[in-house]
């Protein structure tokens, strides 16, 4: 982590600069190496500000705390940057952890939970024809097919209905 401390329109402080750096570290946990995080300490007539910058992964997150103490705006500009590091670690999170469950419509999944993927099938596509198709589902016993088609060697997928008919979905390249 590389922490810089500027101090403007003040004399700079060491003991300031090592709260600032201390503070930082409770980034850490949240961030992935590299990450620059920028202090700007300052004083405007009674207000004692403090900015921070923080960078990593390719994110900027801003924070400012403005009091009349500088020590309590260091805290005030940590903690808004730490809230947002952790709502941005919780999108990140639910968008990769997000996918579709298997076999039902998304509007079936309670409130408040996410569909999920809760079964997975390889498949092998063998060049068959549309009617070919339909003698193996039958054979099989089951609801749907995908199979490669032997006339346009595109993927088809071959389902029934409820009134026991066939359904045919073409791709096509």
């Amino acid at each position: 982590m590389n922490i810089t401390v500027t101090f403007r329109h003040m004399d700079s402080s060491e003991a300031l600069r090592k709260y600032a750096e201390e503070k930082t570290e409770r980034l850490a946990k949240y961030l992935v190496e590299p990450i620059e995080v920028h202090w700007v300490l300052s004083v405007e007539k009674i207000r004692q500000i403090a900015d921070i910058t923080v960078t990593a992964n390719g994110v900027t997150l801003k924070g400012q705390g403005d009091t009349s103490d500088l020590y309590a705006a260091i805290d005030m500009g940590i903690d808004k940057v730490e809230n947002q590091v952790r709502k941005h670690k919780e999108k990140v999170k639910d968008h990769h952890n997000s996918s579709i469950r298997y076999g039902a419509a998304p509007a079936e999944a309670a409130p408040g939970i996410r569909p999920r993927i809760v079964k997975k099938e390889n498949v092998f596509l063998k060049p068959m024809s549309v009617e070919e198709a339909a003698l193996q589902m039958d054979i099989a016993k089951t609801d749907f097919l995908v199979f490669t088609d032997s006339n346009t060697s595109n993927i088809n997928v071959i389902y029934r209905l409820q009134d026991g008919d066939y359904g045919l979905i073409e791709t096509s390249k």
